[in-house]
This record gives structure tokens, sequence and C-alpha cells, in this order.
């Protein structure tokens, strides 16, 4: 009987001090208080009511995140603009001490006792910084009006085709890299900087600036290598027509100031193309098989054919060329460079090794081309045309029902045709080191037609109609 009284003794003992500990822990995890030693940014909070803390640390960051920041820009003239911490894109929190209360109340009694006995003792006040609200203050459009545009180097030919730059202006800019650091390093980490009822201490930061230069300054002009003049070269216009002028005069303008990049080519078709976009082409003779015959353009081949002499005197590789069905009157026979769309085309390679700037215009009845870049001083080119053979003129006959017997009548005078070499020549300080033939061209006859009485003939098959020195009329059916 003893031993049943005793073992009660010993239950009873046991459920008692399991109640008394259960109900210790129970109070021990339900404390409203924060545990002994914490600290939240440097503020002790140990003992004090955890929602009365929520509270008062989301006063505190408000403090903080309306803090005065000031931004001082030095130049070009003196600016002082002042935001908010927030404004500029600072945010403050405690998430992570938030976290920490959140598990004394969730979970197990024994998962809230392990969290209240092992909570930490110090938590950082976590700061978060975003560019993008004081970018959007100190926008581009901003930086713009505060510090100006960019300009551009300038190079210039004078009157007397000398290379004169003008210097490229750079203008400040905001350094966002460093104004970020700066930023990050001046802001107040933690809440030691609060007093109570009272702001923190404004910030003040001088804006780090930097100079933005434009994308063409005078090394970049430099580099290029267009040092002086190479060539000039240039052929009359004589009595030409109004038209024609117009379409000499729009064929060099669509040159006029051309850079050719080393290794690059002067393509003609593209020039006319963008002559005819930006000025359009006017009525002047063309070539049509072997024909002098209204048309539109006309001229502009006598732009090619000064460029391809030009390119000739500066030693460029030809790529592309052919001469004119018949010989022209602003250049010997064998130095002429025709073109007709879609059929011939002009074209060379800039081989100088350094840009090529071309310069074109018409002035004083005359087409002037030049070009300006890098060569040597003491290399010198000339050229030489002779006629190797001439041929003859045929002549063709046809019949006609209108003239008395026995009787004749000249249509159309010939004109012989020529085959022609071209030599270039080139000197080094002034001795010939090479005389190479570089051309060989021929200038078809022109028939000599003659109508004699008889029967009405059959026309002659007419060969495919090509434009030379002008463009194909696509407003003609």
């Amino acid at each position: 009987m003893k031993k049943i009284h005793l073992t009660v003794i010993v239950l009873f003992l046991i459920l008692l001090i399991g109640s008394a500990s259960y109900g210790l822990l129970y109070m021990y995890v339900n404390q409203p208080s924060i545990p002994k030693d914490v600290h939240v940014g440097g503020w002790a909070v140990e003992g004090k009511n955890r929602k009365e803390v929520l509270l008062e640390l989301g006063e505190q960051i408000k403090k903080l995140e309306d803090c005065p920041v000031t931004l001082e820009v030095a130049e070009p003239d003196p600016v002082t603009m002042t935001y908010t911490t927030a404004q500029v894109g600072v945010s403050y929190n405690v998430n992570h001490f938030k976290a920490a209360l959140q598990q004394l109340e969730e979970g197990n009694l024994w998962e809230r006792t392990s969290a209240r006995y092992h909570f930490p003792k110090a938590f950082s006040l976590d700061t978060t910084y975003d560019l993008r609200p004081l970018q959007a203050l100190l926008s581009p459009a901003w930086e713009k009006e505060t510090f100006g545009t960019p300009a551009n180097a300038v190079r210039r030919i004078t009157a007397s085709d000398s290379i004169q730059y003008i210097p490229e202006k750079g203008v400040r800019r905001i350094d966002w890299d460093e104004l970020t650091s700066l930023i990050q390093t001046k802001l107040h980490r933690d809440f030691g900087s609060l007093k109570y009822d009272e702001k923190p201490a404004p910030l003040l930061i001088q804006v780090p600036l930097y100079t933005l230069k434009p994308e063409v300054t005078i090394d970049s002009l430099r580099q290029e290598g267009i040092e002086r003049k190479i060539i000039q070269f240039s052929t009359g216009l004589g009595n030409s027509s109004e038209g024609r002028v117009h379409n000499v005069s729009a064929a060099a303008e669509a040159i006029n100031g051309m850079i050719l990049t080393p290794g690059s080519i002067f393509d003609y078709e593209k020039i006319i193309r963008k002559a005819e976009k930006d000025y359009g082409f006017r009525e002047a003779p063309v070539i049509v098989n072997g024909r002098l015959t209204p048309g539109i353009g006309g001229g502009i081949c006598q732009v090619s054919s000064t460029v391809y002499n030009a390119a000739l005197l500066t030693g460029l590789d030809i790529i592309e060329r052919r001469n004119h069905s018949l010989p022209v009157k602003y250049l010997p026979k064998g130095l002429d460079a025709t073109f007709a769309s879609g059929a011939i085309n002009f074209r060379f390679k800039n081989n100088t090794g350094k840009s090529l700037l071309i310069h074109a215009e018409v002035k004083n009845r005359s087409l002037v081309v030049k070009f300006f870049g890098t060569f040597p001083e003491n290399i010198s080119y000339a050229l030489e045309s002779r006629t190797i053979e001439t041929l003859s003129v045929p002549v063709k006959y046809v019949s006609s029902t209108v003239l008395p017997d026995g009787a004749q009548q000249v249509l159309q005078n010939g004109q012989p045709g020529y085959i022609v070499e071209t030599v270039r020549i080139k000197r080094i300080d002034g001795k010939v080191v090479e005389s190479k033939t570089i051309t060989r061209d021929t200038y078809k006859a022109q028939n000599r037609l003659i109508a004699r009485s008889g029967h009405s003939s059959l026309p002659f098959p007419q060969e495919p109609s090509v434009v030379e020195d002008g463009i194909s009329d696509t407003r003609q059916p």
C-alpha cells in the first residue's frame, strides 16, 4: 500500500512541476516586450513593447527619409538643389528585425521559446539606393540646359585650299557612378544621428562632374589623314545649256564634301541616285546609240570624267570605267568616263592608306574637282593619250521614192572612229620610274547616211538603247 501511495505522490509532483514549467514557458514566450540587450540600428529597444517599438521605428525611418540632401553644382555657374533623402532614391527598412519578431509569435511553444531564447542582439538598419529618381530630377534635358551641348570639331578648307581646324567644345556632365558612391558614403546608417523631436543633420554633397567630349574631335579629324590638297583637275563647260549646267552642278554637289575612308569604293551610280533625289535633273543632250539626242541628265558624265582624271593623277586603282561611244569636247580622247544607269558605272578605290576628301563645284563656267588627303609630295603622275588608229567612216544607203532617178542626198554626215591608248607616267623626285598603258579605248565611227532614188528600204536594225551621259527618263512610256 505504501508503494502505491509513493507512486501517486511522485506522479503528482511530476505533473505539478510540468504544469509549473509549462506555465513559466508560456509566460516567457508571450511577453510583449523585446528580449534583453537588443539594438536596432544602434537604438536600444530591450524591454520595450514590440508594437510600440515598430511604430516608433517607422517614425524614425520617416525622419531619416525626410532628411534634406543638398546637391551643389560648382560649374559653369553655381547651382544648389535640396531634396529629401527619399526623393534622391534612398529608402530604409528593418525587415530583418520585423521577421525576427514574427518568429516570436509563430509556431508551437517550443519553437517560440527557442526563437526568444536565441533572439539576435543586434539588427542593422538596412539601406537601399535606387539611382533612377535622382536621374529623373537631373535628367539629360536638365544637364543639357545647365551645361550646354557639345560641339564637334570642324575641318575647314580655306579659299587658298589650306586646311584649318576649329576645336571641339566639351561640356560638363554628372559622373553618376561617383555621385552614387558619395551618396551611399554620406548617408545616415543608423538612428544614432537622431535626437528626440529633432531632424537629422542635412547632407551636403558636391556633385562630381566630368567633361563630355563630342564624337568628332581635332584628334579624330587629324587621324583621318586629310593633310593637304593632293590634286586639282578642271574641265570647261563651254557653251553648255542651262539644263546641262544644272545637271553638272547637281552631280558635283552630290560629291562635294565626300570622304572616302581607306580602302573604300567611290561608286558613281550611288552619286547619281543621290543627286537625282536631292536636286533633280533637267533636259540636256545625251548619247543614245552613238548619237546625240535630247534627254534627261545630259552632262553628268563630265563630272565622272573630271573625277576620273583626278583619280588617275593620284595613282588610284580604277575598278570600273568605260569611254563614251563618241569623243567629248571637254577632254582629250581616252580620258573620259561615261555613265549609263544600270549599264555602265564608274568606280575607283581609295588606296592611299588614309581618308580622301573630295571637293567638287561649278565655278566660272568650269567644273573643278579637288582631292585632299595624304600623299607623298615627291610623287607625281602625268597622262598621255595617243590615237593609234583612225576608223574610216562607213557609208550606208537608203532608198527614196521622192528623189529623181539617179539622184542622191546626204542625210547624215558621218564621223571617223578612233582607237586610243592612254599611258600613265609616274615620277619620283622628277624622274620617270614607270610608264604604263592603262586603257585602250575605241570610239565607234558614225555612219554617213545617203538617200538615193528607188524603192523605200526596210529600216536598219536598231541596237538596244543605252542612255550615256544622262539617265533613262522614266517619265516616258
